[in-house]
């Protein structure tokens, strides 16, 4: 069996992986603003609904963090995080998860342990160096540019359950 095969989470880096790692901050109050790909929202929705889980996880805080993952249904985001080991570590307790079922999608060089903590190890493409090395795939789309809907195609694609949530999608939409 490969290491693709059971994985049922996905956990996420934010800056440089569901964005392109600018940060913004407001002339007048500060308020940190981040811009969010359309594709990756598309891709969180259907693996989301094809019964998998999805985690947040980022050394930083922003609202808008909190905003988008509302939006896409998914209810583990951990902000302000020291150890994204424990942090992942303690949610997958919650979910009755392991580290084996559980893929994590990074960008620099502070998600290198956590990368090696996981079953499968994905690195966006503009990731560092130090992270592709280590990884099980590299996305070919950027960080905040499409690379989680890559990394979510290529799992779903290669467990063969990416044709079922097309299909899903399909209907969904022909119904509305």
């Amino acid at each position: 069996m490969n290491a693709i095969d059971n994985i049922s989470v996905l956990a996420l880096d934010v800056d440089g992986v569901l964005t392109d790692g600018t940060i913004i901050f407001t002339q007048y109050t500060g308020v940190e603003n981040k811009q969010f790909h359309v594709h990756d929202g598309l891709g969180i929705s259907l693996w989301i609904k094809a019964g998998n889980e999805v985690i947040l996880i980022s050394g930083r805080k922003a609202e808008c963090v909190n905003i988008r993952a509302k939006e896409l249904g998914i209810t583990h985001v951990i902000q302000g995080s020291k150890d994204k080991i424990a942090d992942l570590d303690q949610i997958l307790s919650k979910l009755g998860a392991t580290t084996e079922q559980t893929a994590f999608v990074g960008d620099d060089l502070g998600d290198i342990a956590v990368m090696q903590h996981v079953g499968y190890a994905i690195a966006v493409g503009d990731a560092a160096q130090e992270l592709k090395d280590i990884s099980d795939w590299v996305t070919p789309r950027n960080g905040g540019r499409g690379a989680v809907r890559d990394a979510i195609e290529h799992i779903m694609k290669e467990t063969g359950s990416w044709q079922d949530a097309i299909d899903a999608l399909k209907t969904t939409t022909a119904q509305q």
